[in-house]
């Protein structure tokens, strides 16, 4: 097996696979994949609605196709510094809730705690697919149960709140 180093940024599928370096970082690289979401989802949050959903559609057919690439480069499903799917997961749940500091710290950790812990059913992603898509899909599914946590939040909780 390979081990990542700056040499892949060279390669195009790589560079976005490792989300443009995030992913050779020697401290959670899947954090500071995650990390990287967060000015691409400041330049996009006043964009129209149409053109969110295209750059999410383009961003996960890109990215399936970057890490499948990155994979097999690498020699490795889903090797550590893979983080494109990161990006593309805490992406989602960033435009999911409000621009503010305090929802996106919210987003940030709901994200994270789905991404590594990966409760059911978000594993199956993993078990039942592979490749690129693989790698994508379980972040997907990560995104999707943070976007829920928190809107259950904003609905229940924040309410309460003085």
């Amino acid at each position: 097996m390979l081990k990542p180093h700056i040499g892949l940024l060279k390669q195009p599928s790589c560079a976005l696979a490792l989300s443009f370096g995030a992913g050779l970082s020697p401290w959670a690289p899947g954090t500071m994949g995650a990390l990287v979401a967060l000015p691409i989802c400041a330049a996009l949050r006043t964009a129209p609605v149409i053109l969110i959903a295209a750059m999410l559609i383009v961003f996960f057919v890109v990215g399936c196709i970057a890490c499948g690439k990155a994979c097999h480069v690498l020699g490795k499903q889903d090797h550590g510094s893979i983080v494109w799917d990161e990006t593309y997961g805490m992406l989602v749940v960033l435009l999911s809730v409000p621009f503010s500091p305090l929802w996106w710290l919210a987003a940030f950790l709901a994200f994270r705690f789905f991404d590594i812990q990966k409760p059911w059913p978000i594993y199956l992603a993993d078990i039942y697919t592979g490749g690129g898509v693989a790698v994508m899909l379980d972040d997907v599914a990560a995104a999707i149960g943070a976007a829920g946590l928190l809107w259950v939040a904003k609905l229940l909780v924040v309410p309460l709140l003085p």
